[in-house]
């Protein structure tokens, strides 16, 4: 008689359902409303730096400053959501920067600006490596890093967001306001997230609450099939869950219901009683050469993306376009990313993880130069749109392959704390700008971005691969 499937194995063998398209969804709008807050930046810098007559240096931290606080908040984050759990930090973390977004349109000068934006920062920071982990381990294991791309696809639909409001609603008077004032949505779907987003299956095996988790396996087993089936009206869940015993061998037995404390039949197994959970773990001898592999990624692609395209709306100005104009443009090379995303989807499952980002990183590194040396409309957004597609098809590619690294016990740690060391690259981009600038003018620093691309490149083809692989549970 074969043994009973554990609950995690019961999770990736499930199809696509209902239930994983609305986990999919709830943390896809958290996650736009994060891209469309730290977006807005880059069009509010200009706008500022227009009415408040700032120097270069002054819109630089207005860009930097955010990301100081992200990466606290990403590194934090993570170690709160291996010990408080995910959902519970995801909301918190959402709650904390919708409210300081909104508070920020109320700024009477560039420091109450600046003290603003840093809350904001440890909200946002703490926020997406909570979602990507929360999303990884709810995703089937055969399409587990396309599920997370689509998750960080949503992206794009936050930057174009942005970009919207950017260009019909900050070169008005005060529209940078009105502008801050839509980041208080976070705010809202805080409560949403709290309150409607199951807690992670594995996160609750590992403090012991097993019944808890059971009931959430259950759930996602008895949702009908994305998009549903036809043959069971009426009973939507009976064939997702009869094909999952089926494939097990057997049902599942009445001892994984209750939950004892001790064992119970249908649990993962679980870490050691020894088994610790912080950052000092992450460099043990066998994840040693993986963390360092992946930090050294996030802070290359952190570098070339926060450098570009922070500044691109105020280096269009600075090629004398009109603020207009140049956020017209910004909205056509935001487009991009989303074909960037799709095509990262569907290779993260044929290539494998690692191929895809290394060809992503390297596509990105050749844009970035041919951005640097386009002198004309035509030339300036064909090289902005590959940049951008190449750039975010890395950046899906980056945020599946992150929490797989690690076991159940640091997966949020792993993934935050690597978050937390491209946040000091995030830091340095928009500062460096314009002492790039002055050495070589655009040409230069998007030279110096291309370097960046090429060395993440080198140090994703150093990651273990792990395609079609179940998550370690310790």
């Amino acid at each position: 008689m074969p043994d009973t499937p554990t609950r995690t194995q019961r999770l990736d063998r499930l199809p696509f359902t209902r239930a994983h398209g609305k986990l999919l969804g709830a943390s896809g709008v958290g996650w736009a409303l994060d891209a469309m807050d730290v977006g807005l930046i880059s069009f509010i810098m200009a706008a500022l730096g227009a009415e408040w007559a700032l120097s270069d240096a002054e819109k630089s931290w207005i860009g930097s400053i955010g990301f100081v606080g992200m990466a606290i908040g990403a590194s934090v984050g993570g170690l709160l959501a291996d010990r408080l759990g995910r959902r519970q930090v995801f909301a918190l973390t959402l709650l904390i920067y919708g409210l300081a977004t909104g508070a920020s349109a109320a700024s009477t000068g560039l420091v109450m600006l600046l003290a603003l934006r840093f809350v904001v920062g440890l909200g946002l920071g703490a926020e997406l490596p909570v979602a990507s982990t929360l999303m990884s381990e709810f995703a089937p294991r055969k399409i587990r890093g396309r599920v997370v791309v689509i998750l960080e696809a949503f992206w794009a639909f936050g930057w174009i967001a942005a970009a919207l409001v950017g260009y019909f609603v900050v070169p008005a008077a005060n529209g940078w306001r009105w502008a801050l004032l839509i980041g208080t949505v976070p705010a809202l779907w805080a409560l949403v997230v709290r309150w409607k987003m199951p807690e992670s299956v594995r996160f609750l095996e590992r403090t012991g609450r097993h019944a808890e988790a059971e009931a959430v396996v259950r759930s996602f087993e008895q949702s009908p099939e994305f998009p549903r089936r036809s043959g069971h009206a009426g009973q939507p869940g009976r064939r997702a869950h009869s094909s999952v015993q089926e494939a097990a061998g057997q049902q599942v037995s009445a001892e994984a219901v209750d939950g004892a404390a001790t064992g119970p039949a249908g649990a993962s197994p679980a870490p050691g009683a020894g088994e610790r959970s912080g950052w000092r773990d992450l460099w043990q001898p066998r994840l040693r050469r993986r963390t360092g592999a992946i930090w050294l990624v996030w802070f290359g692609v952190n570098f070339a993306y926060y450098g570009a395209f922070i500044w691109l709306p105020s280096l269009l100005v600075a090629k004398g376009f009109d603020l207009v104009h140049s956020f017209g443009y910004t909205l056509i090379i935001t487009l991009a990313q989303l074909p960037g995303y799709a095509a990262a989807a569907f290779l993260i499952e044929k290539w494998g993880r690692r191929a895809t980002l290394a060809v992503f990183l390297a596509g990105s590194a050749v844009a970035a130069i041919w951005f640097g040396q386009a002198d004309s409309v035509g030339m300036i957004i064909a090289a902005g749109m590959t940049l951008s597609a190449f750039n975010l098809g890395a950046w899906g590619a980056l945020y599946a392959v992150t929490p797989e690294l690690y076991p159940t016990a640091l997966r949020g740690t792993g993934a935050g704390s690597a978050a937390a060391f491209g946040r000091i690259a995030s830091i340095l981009a928009p500062l460096s700008v314009p002492l790039l600038l002055s050495i070589g003018g655009a040409g230069f620093a998007f030279a110096v971005f291309a370097v960046a691309f090429a060395l993440a490149c080198g140090a994703a083809l150093l990651l273990p691969e792990l395609t079609g692989r179940a998550l370690e549970e310790s």
